[in-house]
């Protein structure tokens, strides 16, 4: 779901009663307008004089007056309900922005090293969570519409987003502002659970990446090291713990991931190996390169190997 008009969060609500407001407003005003050109017509069909004088007092200055200032005072008021940023949480989740996708970090409960994913953002219904939002390259914006208002994301600049989703599901987000060539695929999804499915889910994605339980699979992670995807993609317990910086996504539990490429396919093994050999097909421009010469069997292999990184 990816709408402003099915709230799913108290910040959410207040912007989706204002955007009624403005809807039902804007529509009145034009009725009220074209009512008033109607008359205006009529009148001077029957030769009746119209006093300008009247209309631009009464219709151009008294009654937008009042409309505006009304609408200011009730949307001031409405807008005091608007949670402010605060990183005096329990959950706090970094997410970085990143030409076309994003990065998402939470802290270990066990002190352990970050909890790193990408495109997909995880929470607990009914709890409060402080995003801190930031970019590496250019101007970006988070906005889920079904959570909260957008907020930019600028190089070297921090901003805070609290979010607090009353419903569990999944709701998608976008980047808001262009950034250029896969602008239109920089999704992400918000998947919100039931408290305990969500300590069960981060307890889980804490743990190194699972071994391999088939011989496929065995091959797979052995030929993702030999063409060396580690290069720019970390999976824990194969590979060194990730740097801040990364190329590319922390692929740890890729498998439990709803989408490849921030949203651009459905994560399925035949996208997995679709996505490897050639990700500019789905996604043009995008900064990782084709497979090259790498053959089908061996994409097979390594998609078999990822898809069981849940």
């Amino acid at each position: 779901m990816q709408s402003a008009l099915h709230p799913a969060g108290a910040d959410a609500a207040v912007i989706h009663s204002l955007t009624w407001l403005l809807i039902i407003g804007a529509t009145v005003i034009l009725a009220g307008m074209m009512l008033l050109l109607a008359l205006a017509m009529r009148q001077r069909s029957q030769g009746k004089p119209i006093r300008p004088l009247r209309w631009l007092i009464g219709g151009g200055v008294l009654l937008p007056l009042v409309v505006l200032s009304a609408l200011l005072a009730w949307s001031t008021l409405q807008s005091a309900w608007l949670t402010r940023p605060s990183s005096q949480h329990a959950l706090k989740i970094a997410v970085t922005a990143k030409m076309w996708w994003w990065e998402v970090r939470y802290t270990d409960p066990a002190g352990g090293p970050d909890i790193v994913l990408a495109n997909e953002i995880r929470l607990p219904a009914g709890q409060s969570a402080y995003l801190g939002l930031s970019s590496t390259d250019v101007i970006h914006s988070f906005w889920v519409p079904a959570l909260a208002g957008k907020v930019d994301m600028l190089p070297g600049r921090l901003h805070g987003l609290t979010v607090r989703a009353d419903t569990p599901g999944i709701y998608r987000g976008q980047c808001a502002e262009y950034c250029g060539q896969q602008h239109a695929r920089m999704a992400l999804h918000v998947v919100v659970q039931t408290p305990e499915e969500f300590k069960a889910w981060l307890a889980r994605q804490a743990q190194p990446g699972a071994t391999p339980a088939s011989n496929q699979a065995l091959r797979g992670r052995n030929a993702f090291v030999a063409h060396r995807c580690t290069a720019c993609h970390t999976v824990r317990g194969l590979t060194t713990p990730a740097p801040q910086e990364t190329l590319g996504p922390d692929l740890t539990h890729v498998g439990s991931r709803l989408y490849l490429g921030a949203g651009t396919l459905r994560n399925t093994r035949g996208a997995l190996a679709g996505w490897i050999a050639d990700p500019h097909a789905s996604k043009p421009g995008v900064r990782m390169p084709a497979a090259g010469d790498i053959d089908g069997a061996t994409l097979a292999d390594i998609a078999a190997y990822l898809e069981q990184l849940q």
